[in-house]
């Protein structure tokens, strides 16, 4: 990982109190939290799928043809890091204006008329080609994951998207999981669509035109939708009218996205309230109105898109240790939520710029802090992207570690015990989670997200099990340090079904016994 100085811009703003409160805190004697937690002898909770875990990119980064490729093999290093399975979502607000380009030769086609609104993506149409199509094939094959394709809603037509689903599916076959048409479709009405009379019904009407028409041309397609930005209701009402839609396209998924918060010059986007329990709560609540309305249809809900902090993240918070034990915490929460899996999102920061209106909240913030362009450079951008590029070279960035921590519960059925409420009532600020596999072995998860308090924990498996468990850290120097680790430690000796360890503050850790 690479190891970055950040002292000299954190000299002001919240940035500055942020950091000085974190610094402060660890170096000061801390308190210790005793809590023992029990787990149950049945997994009765949710299956985690095996490729829970995944990122997002804009659908404009394939406007680089050889960047999803078989020739990147540094991003490939890092997908397969990062997971054995994982799922590929590419969608975005650039995917809105992009275009199907089925051959060199083939000409732009007319566009129609948008409002530029600060903020969201201006109406810069790009190609989709059979080139980036045939590379993302390769590419999907090298790092074993599937994929979820975005098609384009906002400027797109049926003929336009009929053709670009049928050349994709036939190209990644197998890989490809399901169509996405639309992004954020909650958001047209700001530049898109006429805010007096875009709404849910609008939305489905229009969803439904271009689903039919890909499903012409692909009679086998599977679809995952509204996607919304926010408007979590969106899905309620769309359940709500499914059963009248007269043979309705194939859909497997109801699709949401979540950020913390944002933008970078938000003083509410900082580490506390990003490990806060006010988080987890919000995140519950989306959970509950998802999953009812997933109930409905008869389909689950996947998190297709989502980070930190909305329009390329924030230096100081989305880009340090406290997004690796957010992304930990997230996942798995939507994990225990029945939720099929999570998608982070990220790139270059060219491509993600373009999507939120051509600049990054957070270069702004920095250069008014007195940052030099070498220092803003020398950061991942976007600031909350699981895996940076600096020149050839790919890199996992925290939030990545994060996600790759809690992926080993994937392929396993969880508990349903609420054995976070557990240590939250002892008086701590962390998380916990565990997951039976196939075979016996069980791992547990304790994320302990508070800044003063070690936890020392008991940890009650039953069934007087004895011998040896595998234990493993996600660990930094500090919550706001540039990097994190997952390592392996000593390991623990379990009795009669019982062992106790001790989590630090700002630390997860990773148990496992057979």
């Amino acid at each position: 990982m690479k190891t970055i100085s950040r002292r000299r811009f954190l000299s002001s703003a919240a940035l500055t109190l942020a950091g000085t409160r974190l610094r402060a805190s660890a170096g000061a004697d801390s308190s210790t939290v005793q809590a023992t937690l029990t787990i149950p002898p049945e997994a009765e909770g949710a299956r985690m799928p095996a490729d829970f875990i995944g990122l997002s990119y804009e659908v404009r980064q394939m406007t680089d043809p050889h960047f999803f490729s078989a020739a990147n093999t540094g991003l490939i290093a890092q997908l397969k890091a990062l997971g054995a399975h994982g799922v590929l979502r590419l969608g975005g607000n650039t995917s809105e204006f992009g275009y199907w380009k089925p051959a060199p030769d083939s000409p732009e086609p007319a566009h129609p008329a948008t409002r530029e609104v600060v903020g969201e993506p201006k109406a810069e149409y790009y190609a989709v080609t059979a080139e980036a199509v045939r590379n993302l094939a390769d590419f999907l094959k090298e790092t074993g994951w599937t994929c979820i394709y975005g098609i384009g809603m906002g400027t797109n037509t049926p003929e336009r998207a009929a053709a670009e689903g049928a050349f994709v599916a036939k190209t990644l076959g197998a890989r490809l999981q399901y169509f996405q048409i639309g992004n954020e479709a909650d958001l047209f009405s700001k530049h898109l669509r006429d805010p007096k009379t875009w709404n849910a019904q609008r939305y489905l009407a229009e969803w439904l035109t271009l689903a039919r028409a890909v499903e012409a041309s692909v009679p086998e397609a599977r679809f995952g939708m509204p996607d919304v930005a926010s408007q979590i209701d969106w899905l309620t009402e769309i359940a709500e009218v499914w059963p009248s839609v007269a043979n309705p396209p194939h859909v497997t998924t109801l699709t949401h996205h979540h950020y913390f918060g944002g933008p970078a010059t938000n003083p509410e986007v900082n580490i506390p309230n990003l490990l806060g329990s006010g988080e987890m709560g919000k995140v519950q609540n989306a959970a509950d109105t998802a999953n009812g309305a997933a109930a409905k249809m008869g389909v689950r809900v996947r998190m297709t898109e989502g980070n930190t902090c909305y329009r390329g993240g924030k230096p100081g918070v989305s880009d340090v240790f406290a997004a690796a034990l957010w992304a930990a915490d997230y996942a798995l929460h939507l994990a225990s939520n029945n939720y099929t899996g999570i998608n982070l999102h990220g790139g270059s920061g060219t491509s993600v710029a373009n999507s939120v209106g051509g600049f990054l909240p957070g270069d702004v913030m920095l250069k008014d802090q007195g940052a030099t362009p070498e220092e803003i450079a020398s950061l991942p951008h976007p600031f909350y992207t699981p895996i940076a590029q600096f020149g050839a070279e790919y890199t996992m960035e925290p939030v990545a570690y994060g996600l790759k921590f809690a992926g080993a519960l994937s392929g396993g059925t969880l508990v349903a015990a609420n054995l976070t409420a557990r240590l939250q009532s002892a008086g701590v600020n962390a998380s916990a989670y565990a997951a039976k596999h196939p075979g016996g072995r069980v791992t547990a998860i304790v994320l302990n997200k508070d800044a003063d308090k070690d936890l020392d924990l008991t940890l009650d498996f039953g069934g007087g099990r004895t011998g040896r468990a595998e234990t493993e850290e996600l660990r930094a120097p500090a919550l706001d340090s540039r990097e994190a680790h997952i390592s392996p430690s000593a390991g623990l000796r379990v009795g009669r079904g019982t062992c106790t360890v001790r989590v630090p503050r700002a630390s997860g850790l990773r148990l496992t016994i057979s």
